[in-house]
């Protein structure tokens, strides 16, 4: 089994544990760019040098071999040029949701499987529970705080089954003390949470910088419901739906309450703001379903809650499918405030992680 070691508490936890739980573990490191100084700076547990050897001395304490992969070119590829992609597009991404389906569970896990191991353990926050017809199930994690089952929410029932994610069960804080009590000097590092290739935490500096002279750089207008404009940017990749701060509006709304942003036009660089009220959406539209083992079935309708971010509430609703598989739509019961095209939309039945589609579309409640 491979054992993926960022360099933080949760994965050499996960790796001891597999070793305990009587696997053959290898410990691997991913390098994630040619230029590590190029990514964040900092010990935060992802893909520094200092997090390379953190997962080092974590892998020798445990006492397991250990080896660096390097994926930087694949990462490039499909996560850092997707999320500039996104963004030009006027929609906002999910890199790190992204980086799960084709990073750690898609090249890390074909290239495992090529090299003869059976499976890849990770420190995600998760549960999989076997199915009664010898499948596996993706569940959330038992402390609610730290699931990150929304992230896992793209994998596929071949690539579950080659999973494990051995804290699934465990509080963060328990983890913290099991690391100490195991001699793991991560014990107390920080956990991770900015985007890993913007260094200095700035996405949209990143951005001005990465996208050039591509269209969305291009600045524009700010804009009412009402065709007024109300002040300039320097490019909509700036913005991100339902965005209240950092918009520099030059008139205030008449009612003296906060704008956000309500619709952003890549094209000709036009941003849209206006009320909290107006951000309401009650249907949902999506494409590229990913199952997380048994499917929905095409043309059918099931009742689902959904959650549209990473640590965000979950919504009562209903899923249909069309004939084909290839979209569905969201009829939400709840409404939900802020949703963007190009973030994904989870379902769950219960704690069980249904599968996922990326959001193309949303239509909001008119008054």
């Amino acid at each position: 089994m491979v054992a993926a070691m960022s360099g933080g508490v949760d994965s050499a936890v996960a790796a001891a544990r597999a070793v305990e739980a009587g696997h053959e573990v290898t410990g691997i490191h991913l390098a994630l760019s040619r230029n590590p100084q190029s990514y964040r700076s900092g010990a935060r547990g992802c893909c520094t040098i200092e997090d390379s050897n953190d997962a080092r001395r974590a892998a020798d304490v445990i006492g397991i071999p250990f080896y660096v992969w390097d994926l930087s070119d694949r990462f490039h590829q499909d996560v850092v040029v997707d999320f500039m992609d996104t963004y030009a597009a006027g929609q906002t991404p999910n890199p790190c949701l992204r980086c799960n389906e084709k990073i750690k569970f898609a090249a890390v896990l074909d290239r495992a499987l090529a090299l003869g191991f059976d499976a890849v353990a990770t420190g995600h926050y998760a549960r999989l529970e076997p199915t009664a017809d010898g499948g596996v199930e993706l569940h959330r994690a038992a402390d609610h705080g730290k699931d990150q089952s929304y992230v896992l929410g793209v994998l596929d029932d071949r690539q579950l089954r080659h999973s494990l994610f051995p804290l699934g069960d465990t509080p963060k804080e328990q983890v913290r003390r099991e690391a100490a009590a195991r001699g793991l000097l991560v014990a107390d590092k920080p956990d991770s949470h900015d985007i890993c290739f913007v260094a200095d935490g700035d996405s949209t500096g990143w951005l001005r910088e990465k996208l050039g002279d591509r269209a969305p750089n291009q600045g524009g207008a700010i804009v009412d419901e009402a065709g007024e404009v109300l002040g300039e940017h320097q490019g909509t990749y700036g913005f991100t739906i339902g965005q209240r701060k950092g918009l520099r509006l030059g008139k205030p709304a008449a009612d003296g309450k906060p704008r956000f942003v309500l619709d952003i036009e890549p094209v000709s660089g036009t941003v849209t703001v206006g009320p909290r009220e107006r951000l309401a959406v009650e249907r949902i539209r999506a494409d590229r379903p990913r199952w997380c083992g048994a499917p929905l079935a095409p043309a059918s309708t099931s009742e689902v809650t959904v959650q549209l971010r990473a640590h965000g509430d979950e919504h009562r609703g209903v899923v249909h499918v069309d004939a084909a598989g290839e979209t569905v739509e969201i009829e939400l019961i709840d409404p939900a405030f802020g949703i963007a095209p190009g973030q994904a939309a989870v379902l769950y039945q219960g704690s069980r992680v249904v599968g996922s589609a990326t959001i193309t579309a949303t239509e909001r409640i008119t008054a």
